[in-house]
């Protein structure tokens, strides 16, 4: 079971590679390509962590749990219900979140299961599906909420959630990841505020893949964003965000201030 990351070591170089009892065995190659093993053994402590991926766009659900569903008092959709995230939205573990300099409104949180893609998709069936993901990862799909339908003419999705450090991503890429049993944790300052089963997804991550693909094409490094479910609320200037999920790992972000 590989557990992969990226990361800055003390030098300011940026590398990838197998993390394992603390212990990195950094790669040649590229991560969704040929990869090699390398000689050079790091030490974690040694290391910045990076997003473990680099995007070309976070494609985030809406409605993709039954609980939120229906708490929401929505019929679950025939296709995925997803909006666009730049580039330039993320961020890795321990990074901070920054707060836009031209808003003072609400920030939220939303502790989700982010598919990784391992190779170019386009068109593929839901039996292909999972030959296309490379692994899995946690992401908190960070909303500026107040902004979302400050135009009653045009809802704003892209906008509310496309700021820069808006998609905090990580720590790692687990490849073997049976998340049908698992569940998503996310924390404030502490204390928990969702905890939901993956299991309650309306679109598996290989439905999710194939129905995405017929849409657009996905490339590798892009993620999809498995959608949040019941728990989502605002964070505080300062406040630090968790999010768990068991056989990955747990991605902390602190909310700063205006820039």
């Amino acid at each position: 079971m590989k557990t992969w990351i990226r990361f800055r070591n003390a030098h300011g170089q940026t590398g990838f590679g197998v993390l394992e009892n603390h212990r990195i065995t950094q790669y040649d190659g590229e991560m969704f390509g040929t990869a090699t093993p390398g000689a050079k053994l790091l030490s974690r402590e040694d290391v910045t962590l990076l997003s473990p991926c680099v995007p070309t766009k976070v494609v985030a659900l809406w409605n993709n749990f039954h609980a939120l569903s229906e708490k929401l008092g929505k019929a679950a959709p025939s296709h995925p219900l997803f909006l666009i995230k730049p580039p330039t939205s993320v961020i890795g573990h321990g990074e901070p979140i920054q707060r836009p300099k031209a808003y003072n409104g609400k920030i939220a949180y939303e502790g989700e299961l982010a598919i990784v893609i391992g190779k170019r998709c386009s068109n593929v069936s839901a039996e292909e599906a999972d030959d296309y993901i490379f692994g899995y990862s946690c992401i908190n799909d960070v909303t500026a909420a107040e902004l979302l339908n400050e135009d009653p003419n045009f809802a704003q999705w892209c906008r509310s959630k496309g700021f820069d450090t808006f998609s905090c991503i990580g720590p790692a890429i687990q490849r073997d990841f049976d998340w049908r049993n698992a569940h998503v944790i996310t924390r404030l300052d502490g204390v928990e505020r969702q905890n939901y089963p993956l299991s309650d997804m309306i679109f598996s991550p290989a439905q999710q893949v194939s129905l995405i693909s017929q849409d657009m094409t996905l490339e590798p490094g892009d993620v999809i964003a498995c959608g949040t479910s019941v728990g989502v609320g605002s964070i505080k200037d300062g406040a630090t965000v968790e999010v768990s999920i068991g056989g990955i790992g747990v991605l902390s972000n602190v909310l700063a201030g205006g820039v």
